[in-house]
């Protein structure tokens, strides 16, 4: 709904930013042809978990972050259970990190199965929904609803349920599934991995518009594989420091036009999520992601937003890689979870949610209380370079009508594909034009 102002200037108005996960809006402002300022105005309301967690046992957060988002709750637990283990002194063995990887990647499965088909897609092919797109491309629609569900089977198994997972605790698991069980999901993988190859094929046809982000990027770096469920913050940079470090470095932020925090890495903005993985990590790929990617136009570097559909593309393929390479290498009869004793202490836990780096920090008792904690979710972390990157869209559009100038910034937050609801602790869109 576009508003004509006393001075002059334009209002567009749009309800609800489709196709994301929360709720907010946007405005930006315009003075003769140029782009003065643009806010994200996520006005969700806090949820306070933060709060919740002080006073709750050390054994808790796994479950009470679960509750966090629907989509990567399995982020919450890890870098929850890597805060609180660190804290009380506790090593968890190979096979416990390994099958933490094995449900960690069946979170990265569904959720850029989700994104990329029933979110992103729609955009790059002109449509408004992925339901109006599956008129025309219903076998689209159906390789990422097999994806999906095959993430999803993972999630079941290792997690317990497929959203919000039950099974995982601090030191391990309750339950560890067997290797005839995780046998069973071999077909289903094996046809996701097909479909994660023709996945990459078809998202590098679309028609990419020309950005290159500035920004830092931080991500995680594993000494072996391609970081997901662990690893060292690394920035293309140069800099490098222990996660328990990452409160030296990364600053939050209140902005009067939010109700989530904003953060800055060393008083800049900066960019987490499968871009800054992708540049950091290429060479931890597989040969088959590295190969694919090249196929798809890619070089060891990415810094276009737009073109991050590949990338997840690139990292979907990877972790049915992994999750097929965990399940061949699974050993029946080991313990579930190794017991963690209470500590007093302070200590912090990270991990890659398919979104962008998350980071965890508690302060325990001796007893195990929690004193307090504090939670940095990769959507507030990318607040600043969401808003710098649509500062730049719509001054490349700005002559734009307001109809297509909405799409286009819409597609541009789809990039990072931004959890809202993480975040709060859009798209009502406004464009100011004096």
């Amino acid at each position: 709904m576009t508003h004509t102002m006393k001075d002059g200037g334009q209002v567009l108005q749009v309800g609800m930013l489709a196709r994301v996960e929360g709720e907010g809006g946007m405005r930006i402002a315009f003075k003769d042809g140029v782009v003065e300022s643009v806010e994200l105005n996520i006005f969700e309301p806090p949820r306070f978990y933060e709060a919740f967690l002080r006073g709750r046992s050390y054994t808790e957060p796994p479950d009470i972050t679960a509750r966090i988002c629907g989509i990567c709750p399995v982020a919450y637990q890890t870098a929850a259970c890597w805060a609180i283990e660190g804290i009380c002194g506790v090593e968890v063995p190979a096979h416990l990190r390994a099958a933490r990887r094995l449900l960690y990647c069946g979170e990265w499965i569904e959720s850029h199965a989700l994104h990329m088909f029933l979110l992103h897609t729609p955009d790059f092919l002109g449509y408004e929904g992925a339901i109006e797109m599956a008129a025309d491309h219903p076998e689209a629609v159906e390789m990422g609803l097999r994806l999906k569900k095959a993430g999803n089977e993972i999630m079941a198994m290792m997690g317990g349920r497929a959203i919000h997972p039950v099974n995982v605790r601090i030191g391990g698991f309750y339950r560890l599934p067997t290797r005839t069980e995780l046998q069973k999901m071999v077909p289903t993988l094996e046809q996701a991995r097909e479909d994660a190859l023709a996945a990459i094929r078809l998202v590098s046809t679309f028609d990419f518009p020309e950005m290159t982000q500035p920004y830092p990027y931080l991500a995680l770096r594993a000494e072996h594989g391609y970081a997901i469920e662990s690893g060292t913050p690394v920035v293309t940079t140069g800099l490098t420091f222990p996660v328990n470090d990452f409160t030296e470095h990364i600053t939050e932020h209140h902005e009067a036009h939010s109700n989530a925090l904003h953060a800055t890495l060393d008083g800049e903005t900066y960019v987490v999520g499968p871009l800054a993985r992708y540049t950091l990590n290429f060479d931890q790929l597989s040969p088959t992601c590295q190969a694919a990617a090249r196929e798809a136009g890619l070089g060891e570097t990415c810094r276009n937003p737009f073109r991050s559909i590949i990338v997840r593309g690139v990292e979907l393929l990877y972790a049915v890689e992994e999750s097929l390479r965990i399940i061949g290498e699974w050993v029946d009869g080991q313990v579930p979870s190794v017991p963690v004793l209470p500590r007093a202490g302070e200590g912090a836990g990270a991990s890659e949610a398919p979104r962008g780096t998350i980071f965890h920090r508690y302060v325990l008792d001796a007893g195990g209380l929690i004193e307090d904690a504090q939670i940095v979710p990769p959507t507030s972390q990318n607040q600043s370079s969401i808003e710098s990157d649509l500062r730049v869209a719509a001054q490349e559009w700005v002559d734009l009508d307001d109809h297509a100038l909405t799409h286009r910034c819409e597609q541009a937050i789809r990039n990072y594909d931004p959890c809202i609801s993480c975040a709060t602790h859009f798209l009502d869109l406004r464009v100011d034009r004096s």
